[in-house]
């Protein structure tokens, strides 16, 4: 038994107090999601885009916005990144962090804060994730504009749900008020607007088609290095849309 957190029975007691779990960690040989609905999640999900980040990060600091049971903040500190931060406003996801930080022994700081509040960290990191968060909110290039504006400081991991037409369209830089038919192309860029739920989840509220998400990334500033994943980019700060100006600290 390790005398310092307890055997296995006490180790599985305490994360089911913590749950329903949706990151899937394991802890001390321990699952926390094992009867996931998506499987072995995020896991296999990293296992496919987890070659574009380098394999020592010695020196790096890693925001992880969204970061939910810190499942990218501790794969991150294990490729031996400086200092990781993981930001989430939902305080059972950061119970869940801490204790599988603290039962691991990553040294993660975790903060209950929204996307909307990064400016309030007043520093850049090397790499920020942004992981599956963009279409849980309402004002997502609000969003994108802030970590643009306040933390990115050379990369983002970036992930969002994405539904329709996956071709990226060759489109003009303007078109006339008269034109209406370039709106009825299915590639082109479009947000759904979820009203009332999807998956039963009540704040999955913009999902973008492909074209839409890689049009948004540019438009905030985002040079997309690559596609290693289907939703997945890993993107470097560039130069903002020329419409664009710097948006307001939030809070």
């Amino acid at each position: 038994m390790d005398a310092r957190h307890g055997g296995e029975e006490e180790l599985q007691r305490k994360i089911t107090r913590l749950g329903p779990w949706f990151h899937n960690l394991e802890i001390r040989g321990v699952q926390t999601a094992p009867d996931h609905f998506l499987g072995d999640y995020p896991r296999f999900k990293w296992d496919g885009f987890k070659h574009v980040i380098p394999a020592d990060l010695q020196g790096c600091s890693v925001l992880d916005v969204g970061c939910n049971a810190g499942f990218y903040a501790l794969e991150m500190k294990r490729r031996n990144a400086g200092r990781v931060v993981g930001l989430d406003p939902d305080a059972r996801y950061l119970r869940q962090a801490r204790f599988a930080a603290a039962e691991t022994g990553l040294d993660v700081e975790f903060r209950q804060m929204s996307v909307y509040d990064v400016g309030r960290l007043g520093e850049k990191f090397d790499l920020v994730i942004f992981m599956g968060v963009l279409y849980h909110l309402r004002h997502p290039l609000l969003a994108l504009d802030l970590l643009y504006e306040h933390v990115v400081g050379e990369r983002m991991l970036f992930q969002c749900l994405q539904r329709g037409d996956e071709r990226i369209p060759d489109l003009k830089e303007d078109y006339g008020f008269s034109e209406w038919s370039v709106f009825d192309r299915p590639d082109y860029p479009k947000l759904f607007f979820v009203e009332e739920r999807y998956a039963a989840d009540p704040t999955n509220w913009f999902i973008p088609n492909k074209p839409a998400v890689e049009a948004m990334l540019r438009s905030s500033g985002f040079a997309i290095e690559a596609n290693p994943e289907r939703e997945v980019y890993l993107c470097r700060k560039g130069e903002r849309h020329y419409a664009v100006e710097a948006p307001p600290s939030i809070g």
